[in-house]
């Protein structure tokens, strides 16, 4: 059963891209970690994301709260714009003032065939110039409101949206005390005196099942559950709305893995938070989601209800992640078939009919074409005739 408490759109991306560059010159290459991703998460619920290591799930989690900025696309959380690219801005600018190199190439050229006195192609470069002005003004203008949104709205970010970070050991400043590394997003949010913090790391330390006592130790002095649930205070301590748990259980055995779902699921019906969970077991998504969305090389391919992706699995991809999850009966896996391969070069033609993220059915979204489309619903109006 689904657990969202709200129709409200807490976060909503928007053709969201991070595309990393390397080398220079003719060797120059852009790794679209994340391509043209849009989706929304409503309020009180728990999104996940989820697919293979290396398809973008922790790269659109980190640009979401701005470790790293957008290279397009935009970020809006309760209404008010976090994040933007400028890619396509520049993009804009640069066709702008090709066009206009191009006009005065074809005006003047029109003056040397007698076609245009000087006086006239003057007329029609200054009235284009103009045009053209004015249109990268308001580009500037839309440039410089993107960079004031992403400077103006980090503080506040800060308070209303964490992140839990996949790796305890890494992300934990080995230097500090437990208590410094709970108190450090205090400090910063301008919190000064020193009882309250101690008071407010105690209460964090409780609310994920540790003592105040741990406050003095190191993480080293912790067991990578332990050091987990210090990961999951050290977000909770601002009381913020919004939570990335950026696959928080992967480095876990299986028992501590239940123990940290089962808080975050706690924390999430007490505290109201809403939880974007990344992850590539499906196994764990199914048990933890209200919504789940499965990515592929930085593509978002298919987005639906957690009771209707299992249900009815549409892309490939999806399907190839389904048929991999492992069952708890060593006679079933004896004899189960293999694991389904999905080679995208083989099930797709791209090269005229272009795909996008399409709804096949309410709620239901496929990264198709127009074929594929067709395909996907005649598949569900078949599947409902038989049911």
């Amino acid at each position: 059963m689904s657990n969202k408490t709200s129709n409200q759109v807490i976060l909503k991306v928007k053709n969201l891209s991070q595309h990393f560059k390397t080398g220079s010159g003719k060797h120059k290459i852009y790794n679209k970690a994340v391509d043209d991703v849009s989706f929304e998460v409503y309020e009180g619920e728990v999104f996940s994301l989820v697919g293979e290591s290396g398809c973008g799930k922790t790269t659109t989690g980190r640009t979401i709260i701005q470790l790293y900025h957008p290279t397009e696309g935009e970020v809006i959380f309760k209404g008010v714009r976090i994040s933007a690219g400028f890619r396509e801005l520049r993009l804009q600018k640069r066709a702008l003032n090709k066009s206009l190199r191009e006009f005065k190439k074809d005006t003047l050229q029109k003056v040397t065939d007698g076609q245009l006195s000087k006086e006239a192609a003057d007329q029609e470069i200054a009235t284009f110039q103009q045009s053209v002005d004015e249109q990268i003004k308001a580009i500037n203008e839309e440039t410089n409101q993107r960079k004031f949104d992403n400077r103006q709205n980090n503080f506040e970010l800060m308070k209303k949206m964490q992140m839990i970070f996949q790796d305890p050991i890494a992300s934990l400043n080995p230097r500090m005390t437990v208590k410094e590394i709970i108190a450090e997003g205090l400090r910063i949010a301008g919190e000064k005196q020193e009882d309250n913090i101690i008071r407010l790391v105690n209460e964090a330390l409780e609310t994920v099942g540790l003592l105040p006592e741990h406050a003095t130790r190191y993480p080293h002095e912790f067991s990578g559950g332990q050091r987990q649930r210090i990961g999951i205070a050290r977000a909770l301590v601002v009381d913020p709305e919004f939570i990335i748990a950026d696959e928080p259980i992967s480095a876990l055995d299986v028992s501590i893995q239940a123990q940290v779902i089962n808080l975050l699921n706690d924390l999430r019906e007490q505290k109201g938070i809403t939880i974007m969970f990344i992850a590539h077991d499906l196994s764990v998504v199914k048990y933890f989601s209200d919504r789940i969305g499965v990515m592929y090389y930085g593509k978002l391919v298919e987005l639906a209800d957690k009771e209707e992706l299992f249900a009815n699995p549409l892309h490939p991809y999806t399907l190839s992640l389904q048929s991999s999850i492992p069952q708890p009966d060593p006679r079933y896996e004896r004899l189960r078939p293999p694991s389904i391969k999905y080679d995208p070069r083989a099930e797709h033609d791209y090269s005229v009919d272009k795909p996008s993220l399409r709804e096949v059915k309410p709620g239901h979204f496929v990264y198709c074409n127009d074929q594929e489309f067709m395909m996907y619903q005649k598949k569900l109006g078949e599947k409902n005739t038989n049911a």
